[in-house]
């Protein structure tokens, strides 16, 4: 399925775990980021704003490292609902939240061209996925990412009557 016809796993998040800096449709003033499924994949894209910056002409880490981590809670929830007969749409997409997260900067990521957040699960399970995360600027990889993802604890839920 070509990227921009897929379904953004973020646009199908229930509506009270939806507020992610990163990737929630209800943060205004996030990044706004959106996981699609492409082939084995899932990808996101994205060109950082000037304000993304960490000295002039390369993106801050912080944003790389913002960018893995929300792209694999995306990647994780596609893998879950395909794992269980679903495609992303068909109802609310299951919620993970990070385990850990570890990023290896492998050298500067220009600011200036779309970004490429590429995502695979490695192992999944009822509760947990390892996902790895590519980020590539201009067909070039400049970071790679592995965070385990688990399903959102009910202490993070909204109470519900």
């Amino acid at each position: 399925m070509k990227h921009e016809a897929a379904p953004a796993v973020q646009d199908h998040y229930p509506e009270d775990v939806a507020h992610c800096y990163g990737c929630g449709r209800f943060n205004r003033d996030g990044l706004q980021l959106k996981s699609r499924q492409e082939g084995s994949d899932t990808v996101a894209r994205i060109t950082p704003r000037p304000y993304h910056t960490a000295m002039p002409g390369f993106v801050y880490g912080g944003l790389i490292a913002s960018l893995v981590d929300c792209h694999a809670m995306g990647t994780a929830a596609t893998a879950a609902e395909r794992a269980a007969g679903r495609q992303v749409g068909d109802g609310p997409a299951p919620r993970f939240v990070t385990a850990q997260l570890n990023v290896t900067y492998l050298k500067p990521t220009p600011l200036g061209p779309e970004l490429e957040v590429r995502g695979r699960v490695r192992e999944l399970g009822a509760r947990k996925a390892v996902v790895e995360v590519t980020v590539a600027a201009d067909g070039e990889i400049t970071a790679r990412g592995e965070v385990v993802a688990v399903r959102i604890p009910d202490t993070m839920l909204a109470k519900r009557d």
